[in-house]
C-alpha cells in the first residue's frame, strides 16, 4: 500500500494541507474577532463541519474502503457543503470575511472532494457495486483495514489534528461564550439582515 502514489499523496499532501487551512481558518476568525461579530453560534456551524469530515477520515484511516465507506464519505460531503453554506450565509451579516478567509474556504471545500476521489479511484470495483454497475458485490461491512497505516503516522496526523483543529475550534466556541456572557451570539447577531457588519 505505501508503494502506491495515490495513498502517498493522501498520506504526505491532502491530509497535511487540509489541516492546515483549518488552521488557517481558524486565524481568519480570530483576525476578524469572530466572537464580538457572530460569537459561538458561527462556532457551533465549524464544529459540526470538523465532525462532518473527520468522521469519514477516521474510516479512511482505520477502515477497510468498500461501498458502504464510501457511501459514507460521500454523504458527509454533501452534508458538510450544506452546513458550509448555512454558516456562511449567517457569517456574512454579521462579519467581514476576508479574500484571504474566502480563498481558505475554497481550499476546505476542495481538498475533501479531492481525497474522496482519490479514494474512490483505489477502490473502483466497490464505487461501481455501489450503484450496481461492475464484477463486484457492493460491501458495506465495518471492518479494520488489512495492512493498517503506520503507527507512528497514525499517531503524528491525530496530534496535529488534536492540536491545530480540535483544541482552537473549541476554544473559539467557549472564546464566543465568554464573550458574549454564556449566549451563543451577541444580540446584533440575531437581528438579521437589517444590521450591517462591523
Amino acid at each position: 500500500m505505501l508503494n502506491d502514489p495515490v495513498v502517498l499523496i493522501l498520506m504526505y499532501f491532502i491530509l497535511p494541507l487540509w489541516l492546515a487551512a483549518g488552521f488557517a481558518d481558524w486565524l481568519c476568525h480570530r483576525v476578524s474577532h469572530i466572537e464580538t461579530t457572530s460569537g459561538a453560534k458561527e462556532s457551533v456551524f465549524h464544529l459540526i463541519m470538523l465532525a462532518e469530515m473527520g468522521l469519514p477520515l477516521l474510516a479512511a484511516i482505520f477502515l477497510q474502503v468498500n461501498a458502504g465507506i464510501i457511501a459514507f464519505m460521500i454523504a458527509a460531503f454533501f452534508l458538510h457543503e450544506i452546513t458550509a453554506l448555512w454558516d456562511v450565509s449567517y457569517a456574512v451579516k454579521v462579519r467581514r470575511i476576508s479574500p484571504i478567509e474566502q480563498h481558505v474556504h475554497s481550499f476546505q471545500e476542495m481538498i475533501p472532494l479531492m481525497a474522496i476521489l482519490l479514494l474512490i479511484s483505489r477502490h473502483w470495483g466497490q464505487f461501481q457495486a455501489l450503484f450496481g454497475f461492475g464484477p463486484e458485490t457492493p460491501r458495506f461491512d465495518l471492518a479494520w483495514k488489512e495492512e493498517q497505516l503506520p503507527v507512528i503516522y497514525i499517531i503524528s496526523i491525530m496530534t496535529v489534528a488534536l492540536l491545530f483543529e480540535i483544541i482552537p475550534f473549541v476554544e473559539e466556541f467557549f472564546r464566543g461564550l465568554r464573550a458574549n456572557h454564556g449566549k451563543l451570539a451577541p444580540t446584533k447577531a440575531w437581528m438579521g439582515d437589517d444590521e450591517s457588519p462591523e
